[in-house]
């Protein structure tokens, strides 16, 4: 066993690692393996403070009201969240359609109400103060909502592209 953890430590060596400016232990010039990556832009700081005027209809659902909480440029396209309103009476007919989304990381909170979706042919209900997490293209579609949905979604990259497996009925 030792011997394997000391080729693997051999092999280790050999391979160049980047590190940013900040964190590396090197002098400039020190050695073969020296890079320098650029540092990610800082985020800037925000707070967005509650405002009705501001759920708008400009989001992927034509069914929804979005409220933008201004993450998107406060992270230089990192990362979006926003707050999504689901104008009920759910009619499966209109929001029941098959898609996925090409993004690294998607996490959904119910902030009230609750929702029924079905998750690569599994069935899920959720309600307020639970959450879920979709691993990127996931085949997914929203069965049923509450009138009163609300839903908290952060998403990684802000850009990204939902693929529609099949067209509403």
């Amino acid at each position: 066993m030792a011997k394997a953890r000391t080729k693997v430590r051999a092999r280790a060596k050999k391979v160049p690692v980047k590190r940013s400016a900040k964190l590396s232990r090197k002098k400039p010039g020190a050695g073969k393996a020296d890079f320098v990556v650029n540092a990610r832009r800082k985020h800037k700081f925000v707070v967005n403070h509650f405002r009705p005027q501001d759920f708008k209809r400009d989001g992927l659902r034509h069914y929804a009201f979005y409220r933008d909480l201004g993450i998107k440029d406060a992270t230089h396209g990192m990362a979006v969240a926003h707050v999504i309103k689901l104008v009920g009476p759910c009619d499966p007919q209109v929001v029941s359609k098959l898609h996925t989304h090409e993004a690294d990381f998607q996490m959904i909170y119910v902030l009230k109400g609750s929702l029924t979706g079905e998750y690569e042919g599994e069935v899920h209900t959720v309600k307020q103060g639970d959450c879920w997490l979709q691993p990127k293209n996931i085949k997914h579609k929203v069965l049923d909502y509450s009138d009163d949905c609300e839903l908290l979604e952060i998403v990684m990259p802000a850009n990204f592209k939902t693929v529609e497996l099949e067209k509403s009925r």
